[in-house]
């Protein structure tokens, strides 16, 4: 990558964010098309992003992505949003236009149910079930249920710090979609019915991430394969979990025969969509998943 005096800078704000992939795929994504642009990643932590958009704006930034904490501050920050970034109050890309305007969206959603695609999911119409409200269950949530999901079992800790915004953000995709959503507490019994009338479960906590694999929420396997009568489609098992490869809830859908996959792709293509969100052009999807991803 030869850097110029015109290259034009898009970069990944968060905290921690030394570990991400992204600079590696954006980076191989502008190289591969020939565009003028470099990828960095910066530690900005709560309470920072206002300054560092100002910043920006003057110094012709193209936009950036956004990671934990600073999804939910960046809404505010924003002189326009996506219709997902709106519902889900939650920003993970921003483009910011030649005139300043600073648009907001969230692309977390869209990776997921690209994933969701590659792996053979048909949501549409049918049932779902997610375990998690945090930013990236409500950013799948609100995804699903734009793109035509009939019903979503949403499972939440009765004690969670999310409640508020979780209601807020489900009164939003009543009022913009036919997609029922039911919010409920972890209880054994209501998570094996719900799970037994779907078609697809995700796992959208941090339970089962390293460093502490052995997690897993779902307590006994017959809950992935006690199928609702007349129902003839097996259950896929999904986590937005990358690392490990394989958690102990996808180990468990495997045994069972069931189809699974985890997080990766899902980061891929959030990351295609921001990255043709700031350039027009596509992101040479194969060959990132082939040098970054297959591995």
């Amino acid at each position: 990558m030869e850097i110029s005096g015109k290259t034009k800078m898009i970069c990944l704000l968060g905290s921690p964010v030394s570990h991400s992939l992204s600079p590696a795929m954006h980076n191989e994504g502008f190289k591969q098309l020939d565009l003028d642009y470099c990828y960095l990643a910066f530690d900005v932590k709560e309470g920072e992003l206002r300054g560092v958009l100002d910043s920006f704006k003057k110094m012709g930034v193209r936009g950036f992505n956004l990671t934990m904490p600073l999804k939910t501050e960046a809404v505010a920050l924003c002189d326009k949003l996506s219709p997902a970034a709106k519902i889900a109050e939650s920003v993970n890309t921003v483009v910011i236009e030649d005139d300043g305007t600073v648009t907001g969206h969230t692309t977390d959603g869209i990776g997921f149910t690209e994933s969701a695609r590659q792996a053979g999911v048909h949501y549409i119409g049918k049932k779902i079930t997610i375990l998690g409200t945090g930013g990236a269950g409500i950013a799948v949530l609100t995804q699903l249920a734009l793109d035509g999901a009939k019903e979503i079992s949403v499972f939440e800790r009765s004690g969670s710090r999310f409640k508020e915004r979780t209601a807020a953000t489900i009164k939003k995709i009543h009022d913009a979609t036919s997609c029922k959503v039911s919010v409920f507490d972890y209880d054994d019994e209501v998570m094996k019915r719900e799970i037994s009338e779907s078609v697809l479960l995700i796992n959208a906590t941090n339970v089962g991430m390293a460093p502490n694999p052995e997690g897993n929420l779902i307590k006994d396997a017959s809950w992935l394969t006690e199928r609702a009568a007349g129902m003839n489609e097996k259950l896929t098992v999904s986590d937005v979990i990358y690392n490990p490869r394989k958690t102990k809830l996808l180990e468990m859908a495997e045994e069972c025969g069931l189809n699974a996959f985890n997080g990766m792709y899902m980061l891929l293509y959030q990351g295609a969509a921001a990255f043709e969100l700031w350039t027009g052009q596509k992101m040479p999807v194969e060959i990132v998943k082939e040098k970054y991803f297959d591995i």
